[in-house]
């Protein structure tokens, strides 16, 4: 694919989400790409610079301030919403250090969005109304986290020992040295490698959701006194590829302080840096109303749209 076709499919492909929205009324918004904080969590690094206050002068006194290239728009949105923005959406570059591959990228562009008083659900049937009509893909299949593991291995991970799960890789020919790894890690390890290589499989969306009670992240906890507690977020795969990452979102600023301080701590037992809390988002938290938000790939769209093997195919500049 030559590089105006590149330009031209994205262009194409921009439009069209703009009209998703407009049609729905959901408003375009833009939030800082610096920021003074990032998400804390172990699993994602930032790219971090350093802003000088005062003239560049060897002899002046300066202050500096660290700053952020954000992982995604979320605590800016966020704040957003705290102050009565109503339903928004932004498209925009996104930073992840560490970050190159098939399906990754250091920079990427990321299409995010929030609807007021939707829940996981509701925010799944839209995410499928607008695959439609991007993609004009067949009808989505849907999936429990719970469901899938019953569905492909036989074992429920919401309920099974470590053990359980060590033996399930060990019988599937996963020979791994992970003897200290929690049950949150051996439920990755055998969805990844034994659960998404179904996936490519099949030509329609996939969606999973009601995930491990672990796997929250910034999601609301449901709780039944007679079933084990569940993150209520979802995941959407099409051929393959991760797609998107949806949460009813939580608004208890409490309980989000604390899932922070918890990801902290786990970066700093990995010797990782550890970023300020973003004390204006957790005081903005209390006055965030009921909603529910997306994240989704566009790099990864584009890869579907033009039928790509590599996220380098449909970048006008890709990183070397």
């Amino acid at each position: 694919m030559n590089t105006r076709t590149k330009l031209q499919l994205r262009a194409a492909l921009l439009e069209k989400i703009r009209h998703f929205f407009k049609e729905r009324k959901v408003l375009e918004v833009e939030t800082p790409l610096l920021y003074p904080c990032t998400i804390p969590s172990s699993h994602i690094e930032s790219f971090s610079s350093q802003y000088y206050f005062g003239n560049f002068d060897s002899n002046s006194d300066q202050t500096k301030q660290t700053l952020y290239l954000q992982t995604s728009p979320e605590f800016a949105m966020k704040r957003l919403l705290a102050q009565e923005s109503g339903d928004i959406y932004q498209v925009c570059k996104a930073f992840r250090n560490g970050e190159l591959g098939k399906f990754h990228n250091p920079e990427f562009t990321i299409l995010e969005w929030y609807r007021i008083g939707f829940d996981h659900h509701q925010l799944m049937d839209e995410m499928e109304e607008f695959l439609r009509f991007i993609l004009d893909v067949k009808t989505a299949i849907r999936y429990t986290y719970a469901e899938l593991f019953l569905h492909y291995l036989n074992i429920n991970p919401l309920v099974c020992s470590v053990q359980q799960l060590k033996k399930c890789a060990v019988d599937n020919g996963i020979n791994v040295n992970l003897d200290t790894a929690d049950q949150d890690v051996w439920m990755q390890l055998l969805l990844t490698h034994l659960i998404e290589p179904h996936f490519a499989k099949e030509n329609r969306p996939i969606f999973i959701y009601d995930f491990p009670q672990a796997q929250a992240a910034l999601a609301k906890i449901r709780k039944d006194a007679e079933k084990p507690a569940v993150a209520e977020r979802f995941e959407v795969y099409i051929k393959g590829i991760e797609l998107a990452n949806g949460f009813h979102e939580l608004n208890d600023p409490i309980e989000q302080r604390q899932r922070f301080i918890t990801e902290l701590a786990q970066r700093q037992e990995l010797n990782m840096s550890c970023p300020p809390l973003d004390e204006n988002l957790l005081q903005s938290l209390a006055s965030m109303p009921a909603c529910a938000g997306v994240a989704l790939g566009i790099d990864r769209l584009l890869m579907l749209l033009a039928k790509a093997n590599t996220i380098r195919d449909v970048l006008s500049f890709d990183f070397r």
